[in-house]
């Protein structure tokens, strides 16, 4: 998992930096986020400093805590 997370690292980056903004949007914590998807905290800042490989199960969790379509959150 290590070697394919450096492969993909730039659509981590993206996909935390989006969420961050979505969560910021919605006004809610980081906190409140990992309490919507029944996770940790510090898993939801992890994804944001794109240091953790979300499942595709997890961020369509995510998309779904704050009202977005999961497409948004692989936008450039």
């Amino acid at each position: 998992m290590q070697k394919d997370k450096a492969k993909y690292y730039n659509l981590y980056k993206r996909l935390g930096t989006n969420i961050r903004k979505a969560r910021k949007r919605a006004k809610i914590s980081q906190e409140e986020l990992a309490f919507r998807i029944s996770s940790a905290r510090n898993y939801i800042g992890c994804i944001e400093r794109a240091e953790k490989a979300p499942s595709l199960a997890i961020i369509s969790e995510i998309a779904m805590a704050l009202n977005i379509n999961i497409e948004d959150l692989f936008k450039e």
